[in-house]
């Protein structure tokens, strides 16, 4: 096992307070075999002079320097140069526990998994910390299942950075007609989907080893841009058409499809992309998929009430939010 080549692919944008410790944290994995593809993407602050600093110390880094196209262009860049058995992705400005990479490579191997993934913590500019989740517990996932627990997202985390994929699923994904580079938010969800379609086999371990940063600024904790908004409906639509040929799959994901209308429909910053959701919504409702899949009490009353009341609706939505602490649980400014 020790001599399987794990390739770690790190986008990096002007976060060179941050690269350092990502990168200390990955050249001190227990699993020596390693290729780090870092991708400064057309940071103009000191992050790529820091990538190079660090690829003198250490050649199992290989430092990519290119114009800023996103983060989904880089970790593009990182996959045609990775050369290893298996693939991961850490963002720039996080980090990981020593053991992270041993412990889903070895997880792989034992399950004959084409994926293996754990939990994850995030950490809080005050020091505090969630854990999702931390119990434990291990399951392993067939291709069916593995799918709805992505597409359900009660423990499954959308995100790239804490699971590790075969090479066979991931190097050639971007063919697919689904794929779209331009996405900007929710593009992990959209690349997780593909990679999970390909794969015949999960396994999950809920250890919390990716530490998951919440920074001010990142496009995490920033809600000024429209894409915010609008990207996540283009994933969801995207992923909503491709699980038409899965019953049970497409009962989950459409109710996704349904809160992401939702939560745009709630926003205040973007009234033209607001009233266009209200008004899918209502479409919506008169449609045989709500009738089938729109199961839940609680989903149906969120999307008749912001369709047709959204003031009461928002205004109800923003006391329980006060109520049970959540429009303070990522305000970081």
């Amino acid at each position: 096992m020790g001599d399987i080549l794990i390739s770690v692919i790190v986008p990096a944008y002007n976060i060179e307070k941050y690269i350092g410790r990502c990168l200390e944290s990955i050249l001190h994995q227990t699993h020596k075999a390693l290729e780090i593809i870092v991708i400064d993407d057309g940071s103009f602050d000191h992050t790529g002079e820091l990538i190079d600093y660090y690829a003198q110390g250490d050649n199992r880094i290989i430092p990519i320097h290119k114009a800023n196209c996103g983060v989904s262009s880089a970790r593009m860049s990182g996959i045609e140069r990775a050369t290893g058995s298996y693939i991961g992705f850490v963002d720039g400005d996080d980090f990981i526990e020593p053991e992270m990479y041993e412990h889903l490579l070895n997880n792989a191997l034992k399950y004959h998994a084409d994926i293996s993934h754990c939990g994850y913590q995030m950490v809080f500019p005050d020091g505090h910390i969630d854990l999702y989740y931390g119990t434990g517990k291990l399951k392993e996932q067939t291709y069916e299942t593995a799918l709805e627990d992505l597409m359900m997202g009660d423990f499954v985390e959308p995100g790239l950075w804490n699971k590790l994929f075969h090479r066979s699923i991931v190097i050639g994904f971007n063919e697919s007609s689904l794929w779209d580079e331009n996405i900007k938010i929710n593009e992990d969800l959209l690349m997780n989907y593909l990679f999970f379609s390909r794969a015949k086999k999960a396994v999950y371990e809920d250890k919390t080893f990716y530490h998951y940063i919440l920074r001010k600024g990142s496009a995490a904790t920033s809600n000024e841009k429209k894409y915010k908004f609008t990207d996540p409906l283009k994933v969801i639509s995207l992923i909503k058409e491709d699980a038409k040929k899965n019953h049970d799959l497409y009962s989950i994901v459409y109710r996704r499809y349904l809160r992401v209308l939702v939560n745009i429909a709630s926003q205040k910053l973007w009234k033209d992309e607001a009233d266009k959701a209200r008004n899918s919504l209502k479409h919506e409702l008169s449609t045989s998929d709500f009738s089938s899949f729109c199961n839940f009490l609680k989903l149906k009353l969120m999307v008749y009430s912001i369709a047709y009341f959204p003031r009461l609706y928002i205004l109800m939505r923003k006391l329980y939010d006060t109520v049970t602490g959540m429009n303070r649980k990522y305000n970081i400014s």
